[in-house]
């Protein structure tokens, strides 16, 4: 299943540039076996996972959905810890049924995630879809707020919608920083960002519509992290950023910099992302049901498309590999979870839905008219 003649795996690049490989499964194999054959030799996956700089594709992975175990055993291939949601204050009605570590993301209750809105307009000059910051917004990598921030998620399409939308994007952090030009290079060696929380008026949209941002616990503070991340695997560097909505504006978005949006540091920030997601270093997925994409945190960066959500439940599901961070958070504490005795706080805080942006209905990615924001 999945291998060449002599034994080894069966991949193929997905782009020219090298960012992303991709395997699809034999038809009628059992994913069990194929887990148990890894797990016994993980190590030429993992090295072709990160030479492909943390980018993974996997076609017919479809045995998950009617056994989710699958998704958590292939997740310990990749790190020592997955994240228990039950452990994290995560809110239940987000949580697996059968499997805590598996989130859920969809669009249908009692989830209830909201449809990205596209961008406006829904695609480039040459008919394309945007991938490009500020064109497309909404780049970021997953739990950035936390310290230590994850290491690597498991992303697989239970229930897809049809293709043509809800497409997820991913940007190549460690060919981004290798062709950054060497003055700005140097000036982002030692800079952090401040990543925050979304939607707790702290993004770039808030703090320019003026809103009061929103009191946090000690557990929920902005954190701050380091703008170029050495690889703790690889030992490459990469970028390590986020878009506007997860960057702390009030107090950032770069440590040291004076904070707010219309300064030197908003210009920086807006530049570096601008050079982040040019095509030539994005990878643009289209779901099929049973994929499964495994992207490592600490060098890309993703995100999610509009999809029509009035006619298509979208199902995901999610999980998050923690314990190689690398030495820059070496014997820290979680930061996201309450000293014991401190109060919780509000458990919906950093999975709660986006608020309904203001205007009229959406158009559709592909520039027809919508009726809907996407709405279940």
């Amino acid at each position: 299943m999945a291998t060449g003649a002599n034994g080894s795996l069966d991949l193929r690049r997905l782009g020219p540039g090298g960012f992303g490989v991709a395997l699809e499964l034999d038809p009628g194999a059992e994913l069990s076996a194929w887990i148990d054959r890894l797990g016994a030799d993980p190590q030429p996956l993992l090295d072709a996972f990160h030479d492909a700089h943390g980018l993974l594709v996997v076609k017919g992975a479809g045995d998950i959905a009617a056994a989710p175990e699958l998704l958590l055993r292939l997740s310990r291939l990749f790190g020592p810890e997955v994240e228990d949601y039950r452990r994290t204050l995560t809110p239940a009605r987000l949580i697996h049924d059968r499997v805590p570590e598996i989130l859920v993301v969809s669009n249908l209750a009692p989830m209830n995630f909201e449809v990205p809105r596209p961008p406006d307009p829904p695609r480039t000059a040459e008919g394309a879809l945007p991938v490009r910051f500020p064109h497309r917004k909404g780049w970021h990598t997953d739990q950035s707020f936390r310290r230590p921030p994850p290491d690597v998620s498991l992303f697989y399409a239970a229930a897809p919608c049809p293709r043509g939308q809800g497409q997820t994007l991913y940007a190549d952090g460690t060919a981004a920083y290798a062709a950054l030009e060497p003055k700005l290079e140097e000036r982002i060696a030692d800079l952090e960002a401040v990543h925050a929380i979304p939607w707790t008026g702290r993004g770039e949209d808030a703090v320019r519509a003026g809103e009061t941002p929103r009191p946090l616990l000690e557990h929920q503070s902005s954190q701050r992290q380091p703008v170029v991340r050495r690889h703790p695997v690889t030992g490459v560097p990469a970028l390590y950023l986020c878009g506007e909505s997860q960057l702390d504006w009030v107090l950032g978005p770069f440590a040291g910099l004076p904070p707010g949006p219309d300064g030197e540091a908003g210009r920086l920030l807006h530049a570096l992302l601008a050079h982040y997601t040019q095509p030539r270093f994005t990878y643009i997925h289209e779901w099929d049901a049973g994929d499964l994409v495994i992207h490592d945190n600490r060098n890309t960066m993703h995100a999610a498309t509009w999809f029509d959500g009035a006619r298509h439940g979208r199902v995901m599901w999610r999980t998050t590999v923690f314990g190689n961070p690398g030495a820059d958070y070496a014997g820290e504490r979680p930061s996201w979870l309450p000293e014991r005795g401190d109060p919780m706080g509000d458990l919906e805080l950093d999975m709660r839905e986006a608020p309904k942006p203001p205007g009229g209905p959406p158009r559709r990615e592909d520039g027809a008219g919508a009726d809907t924001e996407g709405r279940p």
